[in-house]
């Protein structure tokens, strides 16, 4: 009896020491799946705790440092593709890896960018500009990489050449063109009169008593309204071709968040930005006129805005043909020219419709002069910070 009792004890040990390594076998954690490329997870660094910290877009201030962990294995690429300012800088481990000479858009490959020999493993990825905020967001996983050619050290900066810039779209922007270009035709044998009254160089700064009458008539028109809409697609066509990312607008990422790759969509989402905005100043003006009790100026003022608009977009599809012709060739010029095109036709809209309320009534007023700069010149500070020198 007693040996049976020792062989029933033994027996319960091997069963306990056997269930105890099958629930370890069980419920015993996996490990965690290596992150493959960019997250939109993103760090900055906590100064005062030392260490890095989750950056909460709605909560944190904008840094000029983001930093990340990637997962580095062998023959594996790690591609990403990003528009970035001069002098963004990139840097792996602490080590600096890659430099912007010029305003454009980069694609590279990241395991190329690690030293021979490396472990696999985690690597810390640094995203740095030295006055403004990256723009992080616009960062994203390429496709796919190119391989390395033999005699190339792997980890060169030299070995990372930039995009050219609006290669990746070309084919989009010659269809919107040519869309555009139909869209002017086809209105102006439609509205022949109208379009004629809008269009006329020598009648932009005349005085002439059919210059005059353009402001008597109605503004909310069928010419009006399709004129309003190619000069918007117009204008949305460019501001993606020279990458000015508008999205860097808090309100506006929140509210849509269009991914950078997504061309057409980004075209059709800032044409609708640009429509809202010339329909929707009418409203501000009503608003306006009725605090500073100028109403009968409203009317005047938002049909010379519509105007003198409308004529300066007609060089838009102008600059965009410049645009596809040279940016490969020379791409800081190009920018510098949309950006004063899109500069002149803003401050010359301002400038006109000051022009024509001062032939109505006195700007000397400092009443006058005041809801002027409430309606014109601070709405042209704001655009001209959004539009021209946002990228």
């Amino acid at each position: 009896m007693r040996q049976a009792g020792v062989r029933t004890l033994v027996l319960l040990g091997w069963l306990w020491l056997l269930a105890g390594r099958v629930a370890a076998a069980e419920y015993r954690p996996l490990p965690p799946a290596p992150r493959a490329g960019l997250t939109s997870d993103w760090l900055i660094f906590d100064a005062p705790r030392n260490r890095l910290i989750l950056f909460l877009p709605d909560y944190h201030t904008p840094a000029r440092a983001y930093y990340q962990w990637i997962s580095f294995r062998p023959s594996q690429a790690l591609p990403i593709s990003f528009p970035a300012r001069k002098d963004l800088s990139l840097f792996l481990d602490n080590r600096l890896v890659f430099t912007a000479t010029s305003t454009a858009s980069y694609s590279l490959d990241l395991s190329r960018l690690i030293p021979p020999g490396t472990p696999p493993g985690p690597h810390l990825l640094c995203v740095w500009h030295p006055e403004v905020p990256p723009a992080i967001s616009s960062f994203s996983n390429a496709a796919g990489a190119t391989a390395a050619k033999p005699g190339v050290v792997a980890g060169s900066p030299l070995q990372v050449m930039p995009r050219v810039r609006g290669h990746q779209g070309q084919n989009v922007f010659v269809c919107f063109l040519l869309i555009i270009g139909l869209l002017y035709g086809g209105i102006r044998i439609a509205y022949q009169p109208g379009f004629a009254r809008i269009y006329q160089l020598e009648r932009l700064w005349s005085n002439s008593p059919d210059d005059q009458d353009f402001l008597t008539k109605p503004t909310i028109t069928w010419l009006n309204l399709l004129l309003v809409l190619v000069f918007s697609l117009s204008l949305a066509l460019l501001l993606v071709a020279i990458h000015t990312n508008i999205q860097s607008i808090v309100i506006l990422r929140r509210l849509f968040d269009v991914p950078e790759s997504a061309i057409v969509v980004r075209i059709l989402f800032y044409a609708a930005l640009v429509a809202t905005f010339i329909l929707g100043k009418y409203l501000f003006l009503e608003l306006m006129g009725y605090i500073f009790d100028v109403t009968p100026l409203v009317i005047v003022q938002y049909r010379e805005f519509v105007r003198t608009i409308l004529f300066m977009g007609l060089f838009l599809p102008a600059v965009m043909v410049l645009y596809l012709g040279l940016n490969q060739k020379l791409p800081e010029t190009v920018l510098w020219i949309s950006n004063g095109v899109v500069s002149f036709m803003l401050i010359a809209t301002v400038v006109r419709t000051a022009r024509t309320l001062q032939r109505r009534t006195s700007l000397l007023n400092l009443h006058l002069f005041s809801y002027l700069c409430a309606t014109e010149v601070i709405p042209l500070v704001i655009l001209l910070k959004v539009v021209v020198f946002t990228f």
